[in-house]
């Protein structure tokens, strides 16, 4: 501590000195010519003639006192007491509780569910029911579809790699914060999707806004966007400040009508997912990515709930129905089916290589650790195997039970071919009031969705079926279900 303060009194004073301002801190402390070099300065001879300061040929720099010094050492001290926070100017405070209560009044406020999930115990997590006491629940409606999360080959990737390394990845991509395991990661992701390339980013969201603004903005691009597209996707097609058009959702016909009034002079983006996570419905990539190309465009898809869940390899919807060669760009996450987090792109070499120099949103932000990078290859490397092959095989059986269940039941299940099984609401009360009965009556978890999520008048609860979801589990959802839905008196048909 001692050298420390030392060594921050005489950066300081160096800072002020016309001659050493130019010279390295090493210099200072440790420079054999000091004391000649300080006899030339007309403030250092005055006090060293004093005794003040003596700076001997060796090759330590001895500071004893001055105001200066003890300034400087002054601003090490920690406060006695801290100062109360500085509120926000009346007016400031009462526009944002404006807009808190406009939340609260029309049911939208979104509060976070304390859970601990439970890695030996899945699907189930400790939550908060009572003020006093933790509770065993069961989670429908976690994205770790797979239960990769606490696989022992993923958690002992992860663990081992941090035993060597730290938590930390020290650094942006460009700044000391890559290592051989980001490199890794980004050559098996581009061999996963067939791609020349892969970059990961520190989400799913801050790849579809980074590639998406900055390829719009190199390009000069119109983009097209499907109207059921990601708040990730719509923020960087809206960050490019290019023309926007918006088709409606899995229409070809209105995105052909788009395409054919656009300026045959620009370059053109159409930008899509395979999986839209709420709703569960796909899209038509084959016949999506023939238009675009019809057209000059390039096509970006979003594959984040598929990837991990369907395919051969898991490399997603696309490689599954053998059209992965037809989507110029590829996003995923890593924290979904994966179990990890953070997020990719997979395209050509150089498109690649103009989002890494270009995009903001990875060259000014720390990277993800090299433990998450190790992790999900260990990951992606599990389900690209017979494993990863029968935990799909479990899964799909599983959420297909589930959908029968709730349709025999009565329930409005919204028909969709996908894993994701929502069951229609419509009211957003009536959706929180709902996901709070099946917890603290029922001891199961399932998240309401409302605005700006999903449309207004279009809210639900959106189940997802695991490996580890038990028929008998099933069976005691769709009883919990049917109490809640006649003390509720929710509807049984779906109305839009």
């Amino acid at each position: 501590m001692a050298s420390l303060i030392k060594t921050t009194a005489i950066a300081a004073a160096m800072r002020k000195c016309p001659f050493l301002s130019n010279e390295t801190l090493s210099f200072a402390m440790n420079s054999r010519s000091m004391s000649t070099f300080a006899k030339k300065c007309p403030v250092m001879s005055k006090l060293m003639t004093k005794g003040v300061v003596t700076l001997p040929t060796a090759s330590k720099v001895k500071v004893e006192s001055s105001d200066e010094t003890a300034s400087a050492l002054t601003t090490l001290n920690a406060p006695t007491q801290l100062e109360e926070a500085r509120p926000l100017p009346p007016n400031y405070d009462a526009l944002l509780k404006e807009k808190i209560d406009t939340k609260k009044q029309d049911s939208t406020y979104r509060t976070f569910r304390v859970l601990s999930r439970t890695a030996e115990k899945k699907p189930y997590a400790m939550a908060r029911i009572t003020p006093l006491d933790d509770e065993d629940v069961s989670v429908w409606c976690s994205n770790d579809y797979l239960g990769m999360s606490s696989h022992p080959t993923v958690t002992e990737a992860v663990i081992g790699t941090i035993n060597r390394h730290g938590v930390g990845a020290g650094g942006t991509r460009s700044i000391a914060g890559t290592s051989h395991y980001h490199v890794e990661l980004e050559d098996t992701l581009a061999k996963l999707h067939g791609k020349e390339s892969a970059l990961a980013f520190t989400s799913c969201y801050v790849a579809n806004d980074t590639t998406l603004q900055t390829l719009g903005k190199v390009l000069n691009a119109e983009i097209y966007s499907d109207q059921g597209n990601h708040a990730s996707m719509i923020t960087g097609i809206n960050n490019s400040r290019m023309p926007k058009f918006v088709f409606r959702h899995n229409d070809l016909d209105h995105l052909r009508e788009l395409l054919r009034e656009g300026d045959p002079k620009r370059m053109k983006i159409v930008a899509f997912e395979s999986v839209y996570s709420m709703t569960g419905t796909m899209s038509p990539i084959e016949e999506m990515c023939d238009l675009a190309h019809e057209y000059g465009a390039i096509t970006f898809v979003d594959e984040v709930h598929a990837v991990g869940l369907y395919g051969y390899h898991g490399a997603g919807l696309a490689e599954e129905r053998g059209v992965a060669h037809k989507m110029d760009i590829v996003s995923g996450t890593l924290g979904k089916a994966y179990g990890l987090v953070g997020g990719y792109i997979a395209s050509t070499g150089m498109l690649v290589d103009v989002i890494r120099s270009y995009g903001s949103g990875l060259i000014f932000t720390t990277s993800i650790p090299p433990s998450t990078a190790a992790g999900a290859v260990a990951s992606i490397n599990v389900l690209a195997q017979e494993e990863g092959r029968e935990l799909r095989r479990t899964h799909r059986a599983a959420y297909t039970l589930l959908r029968e269940k709730l349709l025999q039941a009565g329930l409005p299940v919204m028909e969709c071919p996908s894993h994701i099984v929502p069951v229609h609401i419509g009211d957003a009360l009536k959706a929180k009031l709902c996901m709070e009965m099946l917890l603290n009556k029922h001891k199961i978890y399932v998240q309401a969705i409302n605005y700006p999520t999903v449309p207004r008048g279009s809210e639900l609860l959106r189940f997802v079926a695991t490996p580890f979801h038990t028929p008998q589990m099933m069976d005691y959802l769709i009883t919990a279900l049917d109490d809640v839905w006649n003390a509720l008196d929710l509807t049984r048909s779906i109305q839009y």
